[in-house]
């Protein structure tokens, strides 16, 4: 998590923060387009250190998404103008990030405390930039903050683990895992909080479309192009949580092995991740092998220990399905009922069925799921 995400750019960007702080009322109007077309043409050059930059990219991406997907998947756009593509285009570069809402903007620099000194929890925290989707938005962005906010233990055992295992300290690997193993179970225990915080219909109808990219998208199956950047269209994958480095960092140090097809995918996430974030985890790839040390050991707590981490993430794996299940496959049959029936009351907006079967990142997303959920559980040491 970004340690403490800037809220305000400098004065010279201000036509970008006042769309980026009226974007759900812009995109409500139909009036995105038009506010982005009359917005200046402004240079990069006085952002100034990390922190500026990556609330820029936030702020920018944000705007992108907006602007694509103001008018629904079927009134998309072929051409990002100029006076967006090109600044948030540098932006990326200075950051080595992609020029698209990633989850690094999305989730890791999108919070501020509502009270400075007050704690990092629900009643305290609000995004910087918002979309349209309100409560149910605030709560997905939040609850998953607080879902990585709980892996910060495991992150720092990760550490201690590869310590004592270049150390052959059996002791210190021991504590090391037990701490992984509860940072697991405390990151399921935050995500279970997507039901108080989250409606599924708004999730499904609102607020999944702006989450999408322009690859592997049949409703924008050219990609995009950026104006003043490059002639061709280009393709990025939508935000996913398959772009947080935390679970990437896990699989690595705990050795579990993905199916070819699932192992590609999450690969090509690693280039939405800030760099230092991939760097970590190759770092631990590269790194002395914990399982091929308990293979060899005949220490029968340190498996035990090892295990209780391996079952830990195959249960947050599993409850990642339920949540797909409730808010993407039960969603989308309750709006196809929803269309076939009388039409009563206020509608949603007609929810996108281009990505009914697939992650806003662009992958088959039960299929997906299921196979990372079987590869981690056959990642267990025999006894």
């Amino acid at each position: 998590l970004s340690p403490l995400p800037k809220t305000e750019l400098p004065a010279a960007y201000a036509p970008w923060m006042e769309i980026a702080q009226d974007l759900p009322q812009l995109i409500a109007g139909r009036q995105l387009r038009s506010r982005v077309h009359q917005m200046p043409q402004l240079s990069t050059q006085q952002l100034g250190g990390h922190e500026e930059l990556h609330l820029a990219h936030l702020v920018l991406s944000f705007i992108t998404m907006g602007y694509l997907w103001q008018e629904g998947e079927e009134g998309t756009v072929k051409v990002l103008p100029r006076n967006l593509a090109v600044p948030f285009w540098e932006v990326s570069q200075s950051l080595g990030l992609p020029p698209i809402l990633s989850h690094a903007d999305f989730v890791l620099a999108n919070w501020r405390r509502r009270s400075p000194s007050g704690p990092l929890e629900m009643d305290n925290l609000d995004t910087i930039i918002s979309l349209p989707g309100g409560e149910s938005l605030r709560g997905f962005i939040l609850v998953t903050f607080l879902v990585e906010k709980a892996a910060v233990p495991g992150i720092k055992a990760i550490v201690q683990a590869t310590h004592a295992i270049l150390q052959q300290d059996e002791e210190s690997l021991h504590r090391a895992l037990q701490q992984l193993a509860e940072a697991i179970g405390g990151m399921s225990q935050a995500l279970k909080r997507m039901h108080d915080h989250v409606d599924p219909a708004v999730f499904y109808a609102v607020i999944r479309i702006f989450l999408s990219g322009w690859k592997d998208n049949p409703a924008m199956p050219d990609g995009l192009i950026y104006e003043g950047v490059a002639e061709e269209p280009l393709e990025y994958s939508g935000g996913s949580a398959a772009q947080s480095s935390t679970l990437h960092a896990f699989d690595e140090l705990l050795g579990i092995q993905h199916s070819q097809q699932s192992s590609a995918f999450l690969h090509r996430m690693r280039d939405y991740m800030p760099p230092a974030h991939r760097a970590f985890v190759e770092e631990i790839q590269r790194g002395p092998s914990l399982r091929q040390l308990l293979l060899r050991s005949g220490s029968p707590r340190l498996r035990a220990a090892f295990n209780r981490c391996v079952s830990a993430l195959v249960d947050f794996r599993s409850y990642h399905i339920a949540i797909v299940t409730k808010y993407i496959t039960l969603a989308a049959a309750k709006a196809r009922q929803a269309e076939l029936g009388a039409r009563a009351g206020p509608a949603l907006g007609k929810p996108p069925s281009a990505l009914e079967a697939k992650g806003t990142g662009g992958s088959h997303i039960f299929l997906f799921l299921k196979s990372i959920r079987d590869s981690t559980r056959e990642g267990l040491i025999p006894a």
